[in-house]
């Protein structure tokens, strides 16, 4: 009479409807999206926003089979609230950011990680960048921004190809500056703690070390993010 339904961290809004025709609960994906492209303001983290992209908090869940879309929704919604401590409020305060724009952050931060221990230190860049007006330049808002992929059938298309950081939409943080206009995925909490106690660093960029194992090689300056190129 119960069904495990499991949210990856990481995944945006359409990949959580399309697990829904395979998870056991009577649900389509055309209704759990509808619902959750719907602006809430039941709490104050969604006041502003204009879908709960961002708020569907990756968990295992246990529902009863003939739970309703609204039932569903708001379970994932309460579970972020319930996640969200005063200590991570006090957090995101003291980065300049409200938990809305928190959320846009640490989304960019867990499709940006391979390595949860890395997060912080990618979370710290970010927040480097914001604070001296540098566009955040964050290959995964161009990926959001591009959608699915029709030629591999997935919502991430990897690697982004030099024509695709053109792309112009608003989501795109090459082309315009300042936070994306609403979060690209539904963070872990280990995302959301990395923006509220990011690590202090002095640096700017960062990208994928060429061992292959997940790891980042960071620098302070561009002359030194080349140099960390790959042969």
């Amino acid at each position: 009479n119960e069904v495990e339904f499991v949210i990856l961290p990481g995944w945006r809004m359409e990949e959580i409807a399309a697990s829904l025709p395979t998870s056991g609960l009577p649900i389509t994906p055309e209704e759990f999206l509808s619902l959750v492209r719907a602006p809430r303001t039941d709490f104050d983290f969604l006041v502003g926003a204009t879908s709960l992209e961002g708020f569907l908090y990756p968990d295992t869940y246990v529902f009863a089979r003939n739970t309703s879309v609204t039932e569903l929704v708001d379970a994932l919604v309460r579970n972020f609230a319930q996640r969200l401590q005063p200590e991570f409020y006090t957090g995101f305060e003291q980065q300049g950011l409200t938990v809305y724009q928190a959320v846009i952050v640490a989304s960019i931060v867990e499709r940006e990680a391979v390595r949860d221990e890395e997060k912080p230190l990618i979370a710290s860049v970010y927040l480097n960048r914001i604070r001296i007006d540098m566009n955040l330049e964050a290959d995964p808002t161009v990926q959001y921004a591009l959608g699915l992929d029709p030629v591999t059938g997935v919502w991430w298309k990897s690697p982004l190809a030099l024509s695709d950081l053109q792309y112009d939409s608003p989501f795109n943080t090459y082309l315009y500056g300042g936070l994306p206009p609403a979060p690209i995925a539904n963070p872990s909490l280990d995302s959301l703690q990395a923006v509220a106690f990011p690590a202090e660093t002095a640096y700017y960029f960062f990208r994928a070390k060429c061992d292959g194992s997940g790891y980042h090689a960071f620098a302070q300056d561009f002359q030194e993010h080349l140099n960390n190129a790959c042969p």
